[in-house]
Order: structure tokens, then C-alpha cells, then sequence
């Protein structure tokens, strides 16, 4: 009986025993390496902005050409001028004035104005900015400008094929703050070649250049001085060239990227 007590005991006590038993669990590590995504975007090359502009620039002066040159006979501003003055005040028509109100020069309200009108943040907030129900109002609006201002009086003594004078005279007048206005306007005549219109009302095959000198690819015109790009020029070997920062030529040129192209004209001074 004392024997069977016993064995029952030593049963019970190895039940026990493998019943706490610890459950060891093994996993497989997964060597095989997760799969990386490359996503790729596609941005747009320096020379197809360029290219783009370059376009823009060449539909608006198409549009608006015959304007100018009608403006030109009518009024007496250089057609070269007032194309120039439209692509930079416009942004060869993209800008939002141009687009909203058909407004390409930039034209404020002042007291005489009873068409419709816009506000917008100029130099101060929500000034009042002339609507014009097709741009064909804001070239002639432009005209009468410059026509009715005493101001702007002796611009019209000067030669009307010299875009040069007509450029350093507007500003010397008072037409715009920039410092640079007269250059830039200057750079986008020269570059987009505009005084061809000048000459075709004037009847000629040329027009003058009084105050402008061509040395060594350089046109120097009054304080400012245009160089003309040539093969294996880059943005940054100009400005080392004249001793200019990148970044002023980009702000000097309206730049929006460092792409440039053969025979263009840059500001660099």
C-alpha cells in the first residue's frame, strides 16, 4: 500500500514538472532584402523653359505688332517701344492684369477714369487699375499717356527710330522707378529684334543709334551695357567676365533659371 502511495506521488510530481515546461517557439528570419520603390519626376529642362519664353515672347510681338506700328504712325512712339513696354509690363500677356482686364501697361485709374476697374497690390495695396474690355484700349490708353502728359512732352522731340533715347528719356521722365527700366526695355528690343518695325513706318532699312556703340560684342547704351551671348557662354562665366553675381544677372534680365541661348542680349551692368 505504502509502496503504491509512493509511485503515485513520483507520478504526479513528473506530470507536474513537464506540465511548466517552457513552449520554445522558433521563427524564421526572412533574409530576403524588401524591395525598394524609385519613383522618378520629370522636370523640365533649363533649355525647354527657354524655349518656352522664347515662344510667349514671339506670339505676343506677332499679336501685337500691327498695334505698335499703327500706334506709331497715329501717336509718334517708336513701335520697338511700345512693344517692349508691353511684353515687360505684361509679361508678354500673361500676367494677371493682362489676363483679367486686358490691361498690358499697367495703367491706373486716376481721376479721370469712368470705365471699369480692378483693384490689385501695387505699391501700396488695392490700387485701382483700368479694365479694358479688349487690349486693343489699353495700347491706345498707353498712346494718349504719353501724348497728353506734359511730362513725357519732350520724349516726342527726339528721333523716332532712336529706341535708345526714347528708353532713357521714359525713364528720365519719371515713367517708371525701376533704375533699370530704360535696359531692360533696350534688351528686349535688341533681342527680339523690334525696331524692324520702327524702320518698316519709317520707311527705312535701318534706324539710327545715336547714343549707342558696338565694341567687341558689347552695345553700351548710356549707364547700362548689353552683352550679347556667344557659343560656350554660360550664366556664371559672364558674370565673371563682369564681375556681376548670378543672381543680378538673372534680376537684371528677368531670368527665371540660369538657360541662356547664342545671340541673346543681357544686361550686365
Amino acid at each position: 500500500m505504502i509502496k503504491q502511495i509512493f509511485c503515485l506521488i513520483v507520478l504526479l510530481f513528473l506530470v507536474s514538472c513537464n506540465s511548466t515546461k517552457p513552449v520554445t517557439q522558433t521563427h524564421k528570419r526572412n533574409t530576403t532584402p524588401a524591395k525598394k520603390t524609385v519613383v522618378y519626376t520629370k522636370t523640365p529642362s533649363a533649355n525647354g523653359v527657354a524655349t518656352k519664353r522664347l515662344e510667349v515672347v514671339n506670339q505676343y510681338i506677332e499679336q501685337y505688332k500691327g498695334i505698335a506700328m499703327s500706334n506709331m504712325k497715329n501717336f509718334g512712339i517708336p513701335a520697338s517701344i511700345i512693344l517692349a513696354q508691353g511684353i515687360l509690363e505684361s509679361g508678354a500677356g500673361k500676367s494677371s492684369l493682362a489676363v483679367n482686364s486686358n490691361n498690358h501697361f499697367g495703367i491706373k485709374c486716376h481721376n479721370d477714369w469712368e470705365g471699369e476697374f480692378v483693384h490689385q497690390d501695387d505699391d501700396s495695396e488695392k490700387e485701382c487699375f483700368r479694365k479694358y474690355e479688349d487690349p486693343a484700349g489699353s495700347y491706345k490708353d498707353h498712346a494718349k499717356f504719353l501724348t497728353t502728359k506734359k511730362r513725357y512732352a519732350s520724349l516726342f522731340s527726339l528721333a523716332k527710330g532712336d529706341y535708345v533715347a526714347w528708353a532713357m528719356g521714359l525713364r528720365a521722365a519719371g515713367y517708371a522707378t525701376d533704375p533699370l527700366y530704360p535696359e531692360k526695355l533696350i534688351a528686349y528690343i535688341e533681342r527680339y529684334d523690334l525696331h524692324q518695325y520702327d524702320s518698316q513706318v519709317l520707311g527705312k532699312s535701318g534706324v539710327n543709334y545715336p547714343v549707342s556703340s558696338r565694341v567687341d560684342n558689347q552695345v553700351v547704351n548710356g549707364d547700362g551695357t548689353l552683352y550679347e551671348v556667344q557659343k560656350g557662354d554660360t550664366l556664371y562665366s559672364i558674370s565673371k567676365k563682369f564681375n556681376v553675381l548670378v543672381e543680378d544677372l538673372q534680376r537684371k534680365n528677368n531670368l527665371t533659371d540660369n538657360a541662356i541661348s547664342i545671340g541673346q542680349k543681357l544686361i550686365v551692368k
